[in-house]
């Protein structure tokens, strides 16, 4: 199987750099998936996202025969469904927390809002009972 421009293949993981990671694609040939084009967040570490020896899609970004490179990406090869279930998966706890205790101080803050104007009822203020 040749190697086309924009083609989705399965590969597998051969090397792992601080830049990247190689993969093994079903023609033979070895490409690079640099290491902006892992994940939509920002990758710190390669092995934080892979393995070797890990198979992974990828999307053909990039070949150049003559000087033996091919450019890709685990990214861009995933359906936008894909991407957002991955995002989601890739928060920490932590980051599911503070949007949840953010979410809930805004409602409360809407809530005590909206029910300052009717404290006291009927009464206006007076005191009962004193």
């Amino acid at each position: 199987m040749a190697v086309t421009v924009g083609s989705i293949v399965e590969g597998t993981v051969t090397g792992i750099t601080h830049f990247g990671a190689f993969v093994l694609l079903p023609s033979g040939e070895t490409g690079l998936v640099h290491i902006s084009e892992i994940a939509d967040t920002y990758v710190r570490d390669v092995r934080d996202y892979l393995q070797e020896n890990d198979k992974v899609r990828v999307k053909v970004l990039s070949y150049d025969p003559k000087a033996n490179r091919i450019g890709l990406s685990i990214k861009r090869a995933l359906s936008p469904s894909e991407r957002r279930l991955r995002q989601q998966s890739q928060q920490s706890f932590e980051d599911k927390l503070a949007k949840f205790m953010k979410a809930a101080d805004e409602k409360l803050t809407d809530l005590r809002r909206n029910t300052e104007g009717r404290r006291g009822g009927r009464g206006g203020g007076r005191n009962f009972g004193r």
